[in-house]
């Protein structure tokens, strides 16, 4: 099991992990509501095709903090490949949304281990706080998707 982490510029964010399982339950675990729900979201609906939409809800933890959703279109669907979501974000507020792309590759390495490419593009970052931010989530929901599937 091997992470890595690249700042390529401003605007994208690209992480690599090696997961312990196999490339078709790996891709499943991003596309599959009931497995999406072990690892990414608590509720999560998902559309498992190109232009396809998804929705997935996080449960805020305080009674006076809002649930964290995000929603978006299936831009790119190639099974066991290759995964494009458009992620859009909107506030709590729900005035302003963040919009950007997730692209994520899937690379079988032999039987039981695959490589997982997520390449977050398009947001550009105010300030390195939140690119840090952003980072940490991402490479934390990447520990929980291994956990789920090693």
């Amino acid at each position: 099991m091997s992470q890595g982490m690249d700042t390529d510029n401003e605007s994208q964010i690209t992480l690599t992990r090696t997961i312990g399982a196999h490339v078709s339950d790996v891709f499943a675990a991003w596309t599959d509501p009931a497995l999406i729900e072990q690892w990414e979201a608590d509720e999560a609906e998902f559309d498992a095709f190109e232009g396809g939409q998804y929705r997935f809800v996080t449960f805020a933890e305080d009674d006076d903090e809002a649930d964290h959703e995000v929603s978006g279109e299936v831009l790119t669907f190639v099974e066991d490949q290759r995964l494009v979501l458009s992620w859009i974000h909107k506030d709590e507020d729900e005035d302003s949304e963040l919009i950007f792309v997730l692209d994520i590759a899937f690379k079988a390495v032999g039987e039981d281990s695959t490589i997982i490419t997520l390449i977050e593009r398009g947001l550009p970052h105010a300030d390195a706080q939140t690119r840090i931010f952003s980072m940490e989530a991402w490479s934390a929901a990447l520990e929980e998707l291994a956990e789920l599937m090693e």
